[in-house]
């Protein structure tokens, strides 16, 4: 049998009873009402012990239901949350205690937006918000978006659900582990927070931080903390992107990376640094358009630029405006612009350009040069119009006093 009953205030004590006729209805001025089936009629009382035992466990402010049905409504009558369990124990200062098994749904705008379950939780409901504790599993009907956590709270006039205390979010797109995340589910946009590490499958690639934002609909992930990108080829990292921002869009896979930006490259070995680069994941170009830093270990040549741009399959980069590279004995070129041909060693550099080199002391001027900077063997020329190469020979005390 099941009864509808508005509950009281006034302490009640129905466990443990057999009920041969239906209760009288009592009424309390609460938006909420409980569903609840109680098993009856012809079940064997149990042992004196037992009833000893449990009545002493048992507060007169404490029942025991089967069946349960939590609702709540908003102010035009359409549902908030529903809140099912095969048992529950009522509490009169929780409101609801220990539910077995609860399961139900989350509305918005009079639609579902999650779906919820629990082996076991901890039901606490005021009105305006709803409160679970235990093992909580939250799902997204619209995209299949799953948030695994150990507590979870809905403030529907807020538009907010949190699921916090070790969160575990999967999704066809993304997966991540957190602290906390905070879903407006009108926006499609979710928050995650304290120790991020978040994980796409395409393009294939971690992203560590302390805060990462996600909007749903547009497919992107927003960082505004310092946040650490790690890309992978065959499971293993290929390259690692670092800056205190970005935004990375998982459909075009495209990061933009700002703020202290760095680029570290495996294959071939090159460091970027930028206060903003675009770091294009399917393409596999890296275009800056700050001031750029590019350095290279196992040359030891270093090399700065108004802007450059990377191609790294073909390890190829183009560099432009106030082109200054340095070798590891202090030679250097400078120019309008240089490419830089990582694999053979060779720059080609355009405009204005000066070579110098310190042993032995001497200085080119010319239009255009080529050469390995590491060996020092650059070819400096004066161009098409016709200039001429101005070589500069530096006496020895003259070198020494630079």
């Amino acid at each position: 049998m099941a009864y509808k009953f508005h509950k009281r205030g006034r302490k009640e004590e129905r466990k443990n009873q057999n009920f041969s006729s239906a209760p009288s209805f009592l009424i309390l001025p609460l938006t909420f009402f409980l569903v609840f089936g109680l098993v009856a009629c012809g079940g064997k009382s149990p042992p004196a012990s037992q009833q000893n035992t449990e009545a002493s466990s048992n507060s007169d402010s404490n029942l025991t239901f089967f069946g349960v049905t939590l609702e709540q409504a908003d102010e035009v009558g359409r549902p908030i949350w529903k809140v099912r369990a095969t048992r529950a124990k009522y509490t009169k200062e929780k409101e609801i205690g220990q539910a077995e098994s609860p399961y139900g749904e989350l509305y918005q705008d009079g639609k579902v937006v999650y779906k919820i379950k629990a082996d076991v939780a901890d039901i606490q409901q005021d009105g305006k918000q709803l409160f679970l504790k235990g093992k909580i599993f939250a799902t997204d009907p619209s995209n299949g978006i799953v948030l695994q956590g150990n507590e979870l709270e809905w403030r529907p006039q807020e538009d907010l659900l949190i699921v916090r205390n070790q969160i575990n979010g999967t999704h066809k797109q993304l997966q991540a582990v957190a602290q906390e995340a905070r879903v407006k589910t009108r926006e499609q946009r979710m928050e995650f927070s304290g120790g991020v590490i978040a994980n796409s499958t395409d393009p294939q690639m971690q992203v560590r931080t302390e805060h990462l934002i996600w909007n749903i609909k547009e497919e992107k992930l927003i960082g505004d903390r310092p946040i650490q990108i790690d890309r992978y080829k065959n499971n293993k990292i290929s390259d690692r992107g670092k800056g205190n921002y970005a935004e990375v869009n998982l459909k075009t896979k495209i990061a933009t990376v700002q703020k202290n930006a760095q680029l570290d490259l495996l294959d071939p070995p090159l460091q970027i640094a930028s206060n903003s680069m675009i770091w294009n994941m399917n393409t596999e170009t890296v275009t800056t358009n700050s001031p750029t830093r590019m350095f290279q270990r196992a040359e030891n040549v270093t090399v700065t630029s108004n802007q450059g741009e990377m191609i790294i399959p073909r390890k190829i980069v183009y560099l432009t405006g106030n082109v200054n590279a340095v070798g590891q004995r202090r030679q250097s070129l400078r120019s309008n612009s240089l490419t830089w041909f990582l694999d053979n060693k060779l720059v080609e550099a355009q405009g204005n350009v000066t070579y110098r080199q310190v042993d032995p002391p001497l200085n080119f001027a010319g239009e255009t040069a080529v050469g390995n900077l590491q060996t020092e063997n650059i070819v400096v020329r004066g161009g098409s119009s016709g200039g001429r190469v101005v070589t500069e020979i530096i006496p020895q005390e003259r070198a020494n006093r630079r």
